[in-house]
């Protein structure tokens, strides 16, 4: 149990004011939705901030923790190096790679960017995404868990509930 409440509705109610309602990845749909989020959102490394926003966008696609993508205006450029190779989403489509540079730590494929988003993701253009697993991240101060796996790069914070698609044996799903 987490605390959490069943209204009659079905929705899961916070279990402490402030707090906010469960979500499952299992209701998110497919293909993905875009949501705004003003929680703040931040990056580190090393201790520095390499971005700082309360102007995120999520993705959230079924089985899927969301992914958050961060205006480039609210992202330090200076520790920003475009990293060579892409990848193809069927949906957002092609995805160009970004390496964070503090000082002289180099964290390689950090973050990531669709430069010319496909029609409904264009919102997309001029944000970046941000691996979890390669940067420090957290939302409204919580620091997130990264989705297991290194592919997609979802946030995962006390209000998202799987199980998540990403990790060992869950490839077929």
């Amino acid at each position: 149990m987490d605390g959490a409440e069943e209204a009659a509705d079905g929705v899961r109610q916070p279990a402490r004011p402030g707090d906010r309602p469960t979500e499952s990845v299992w209701d998110y749909p497919r293909p993905p939705r875009l949501v705004g989020d003003d929680r703040r959102v931040t990056v580190t490394v090393d201790g520095r901030v390499v971005a700082d926003t309360r102007a995120g966008l999520r993705v959230l696609e079924t089985s899927h923790p969301p992914t958050y993508y961060l205006p480039r205006r609210d992202v330090r450029a200076e520790f920003l190096r475009p990293r060579p190779g892409r990848t193809h989403c069927e949906w957002k489509g092609a995805a160009s790679y970004w390496d964070v540079v503090v000082g002289g730590l180099v964290v390689p494929r950090a973050a990531w960017s669709y430069e010319e988003p496909l029609g409904p993701y264009e919102a997309l253009r001029g944000h970046l995404a941000f691996y979890p697993s390669a940067v420090g991240c957290a939302v409204d101060g919580e620091p997130v868990t990264a989705q297991d796996g290194d592919f997609y790069g979802g946030w995962i914070t006390r209000e998202i509930e799987g199980p998540f698609k990403g990790g060992p044996g869950t490839w077929g799903w």
